[in-house]
């Protein structure tokens, strides 16, 4: 079967135009990129540390920026205290190899707690200068971005009280993100939390959610940060038992470009790479203490209850 039409006006305007540019291999829509360029800007990259150099080995060097992350746990293994690390180090000055951005914190569920993020931010700066003992004082940030009230002002935190504020929150975070150029991540802690106490229609549930995840996908890439899920577990009936999984389902699976499972083995916490675009899966361990998330060898805890 042969096409005899002749081809739409547009379509010869856009073929003559792409004649006349005198480009042999012009782009077939404007703004594509060729893999070359995108490769060369994943790996200029900085990433985010979380704290434990074991932890940041399986994720290829810390939090990806143009990425979503979804971290799950069960309680008491250190969601949210990973998440508060990742907002204080995300601002680690760049002249200490950090990305100098800010943070905005999205918590649903009240557990955002400001004397652990000042504890944090006070660990966050022993290392910088435990590492850099002679520098911060020489360098352009100077002493005023090595104090723990500098950090905790650069975290822009929102109280989420039901699924409607937090969709509200993620409609407004692109006009937000807009004004304040210099955020360089965003977490939402947890982002299931009011869907599953509030929200008994299934199927709106899963479209509403299809539609905020593409959005925070969007803005990863748009305003090059991260965008990291914190979220809950549930028990699913698989194969005649229970088994823990991560809250609402393998469809929203893909609405994250990385999954880390955290979890206990004995007294011991262990994150898993569950899913990566470019990584093994793989696990390792690591601890929470008294500075915030670190290596499991330094750290003589065991258990610590935080959530």
């Amino acid at each position: 079967m042969s096409y005899t039409g002749s081809a739409p006006a547009s379509s010869s305007l856009y073929w003559k135009g792409m004649e006349s540019s005198g480009d042999p291999h012009p782009p077939i829509l404007a703004g594509a990129q060729n893999a070359w360029d995108m490769l060369s800007d994943e790996q200029s990259q900085k990433h985010i540390t979380t704290g434990s150099g074991d932890l940041n080995n399986i994720l290829g060097g810390g939090i990806h920026c143009k990425e979503v992350t979804e971290i799950g746990g069960v309680p008491g293994v250190g969601k949210t205290q990973l998440g508060i690390q990742l907002a204080i180090n995300v601002q680690i000055p760049v002249e200490y190899g950090g990305l100098g951005g800010k943070a905005v914190y999205i918590d649903t569920e009240g557990s955002f707690m400001v004397e652990r993020v000042y504890q944090i931010a006070e660990g966050c700066i022993s290392d910088i200068l435990e590492h850099f003992p002679h520098s911060h004082g020489k360098s352009s940030s100077g002493q005023k971005q090595l104090q723990p009230e500098h950090f905790l002002a650069d975290i822009y935190y929102f109280r989420i009280c039901s699924y409607t504020e937090q969709i509200a929150a993620i409609n407004y975070l692109e006009k937000f993100l807009g004004e304040h150029k210099d955020v360089r991540i965003v977490i939402i802690d947890s982002v299931t939390f009011h869907f599953r106490q509030d929200f008994d229609d299934l199927a709106l549930r899963t479209r509403v959610l299809s539609g905020l995840s593409l959005k925070l996908m969007k803005i990863a890439k748009a305003f090059n940060l991260a965008v990291v899920l914190l979220n809950q577990v549930t028990t699913k009936f698989t194969e005649g038992s229970f088994q823990l999984t991560l809250a609402l389902g393998d469809s929203w699976s893909h609405s994250c470009t990385n999954r880390l499972i955290l979890y206990w083995n004995g007294n011991d916490r262990y994150a898993y790479l569950d899913k990566s675009p470019s990584l093994p899966v793989a696990s390792a361990p690591y601890a929470v203490t008294g500075k915030g998330v670190r290596d499991a060898a330094s750290s003589n805890h065991k258990r610590v209850r935080v959530t």
